[in-house]
């Protein structure tokens, strides 16, 4: 037995009569904040670089997986072999250039090729943008809708032209804070991160990776003003504004080494 089969037998044991109680109760609708908590662990495990948990953790993924299709099993919906054969054969039909054709693409053609086949699997009557859940993290799904729109020349031109775009929802978003009006301010607020998320997208930057570094570099430096007033024997939530910013600016420059505004 090969470790897959193992981990699918073990697996069996836990879900049948006499296996694990808490096991046995699991249904896919229980089960879906795991798998969701362990892509994300599996995501952190990269960002750090660390390949021994990078394998833990994919391991975690994967049982989730074997979970879900022994679930399935029970319910005859599907089981693991139905799963294995739907991906093997998708794997085969959106890659004939590695498996049937002779032409050769570079990365980007096979990006364009994958997503065209994917259009005609879906039929001539589906949108480019399905197959895109709403459970996506919002602005994973802000990148995918743009990207999928681009893909069939809804886009702007040039970078340029996102950044006007940038400009006039940032006017949009001032009025409705002059007017205080809190469901257009919410509504103006998010036209103004989606373009933001597009702005990104037309730079080939990750929106995500920006802001979680930015909020790392916050972090590091609020840290930073905490410990700088905790030796001087003061409290933050005791400081004036300014106080504030002043220590703010020298946590900055103390980390980055340069000048810093806020």
């Amino acid at each position: 037995m090969d470790a897959f089969d193992r981990v699918v037998a073990l697996m069996d044991r836990l879900r049948s009569p006499g296996g694990c109680p808490w096991d046995a109760e699991q249904t896919h609708a229980s089960l879906r904040r795991y798998v969701i908590e362990e892509a994300y662990e599996v995501a952190d495990a990269i960002d750090k670089a660390d390949a021994a948990g990078l394998a833990e953790e994919l391991g975690d993924l994967l049982l989730q997986v074997v979970f879900h299709a022994r679930v399935g099993q029970e319910t005859g919906a599907f089981d693991i072999d139905a799963i294995c054969e739907g991906l093997a054969g998708k794997l085969v039909r959106r890659h004939p250039h590695v498996f049937e054709e002779q032409k050769a693409l570079d990365a980007a053609e096979v990006v364009v090729a994958w997503e065209a086949r994917k259009r005609r699997e879906r039929g001539p009557s589906a949108s480019v943008l399905d197959g895109l859940p709403r459970a996506l993290p919002a602005m994973l799904r802000a990148w995918r809708l743009g990207d999928r729109a681009a893909a069939v020349g809804f886009d702007w031109t040039a970078t340029l032209d996102v950044l006007a775009k940038l400009d006039e929802e940032r006017e949009e978003f001032a009025e409705a804070l002059a007017i205080g009006e809190k469901e257009r301010i919410q509504h103006e607020l998010g036209d103004l991160l989606l373009t933001v998320v597009n702005l990104a997208r037309k730079l080939d930057t990750d929106p995500e990776t920006a802001l979680r570094e930015a909020t790392d570099r916050f972090e590091d430096r609020f840290r930073a003003m905490e410990t700088g007033a905790r030796d001087e024997g003061a409290h933050l939530e005791d400081l004036t504004p300014a106080e504030l910013d002043s220590r703010w600016n020298k946590a900055k420059a103390s980390l980055e080494g340069g000048a810093s505004n806020r």
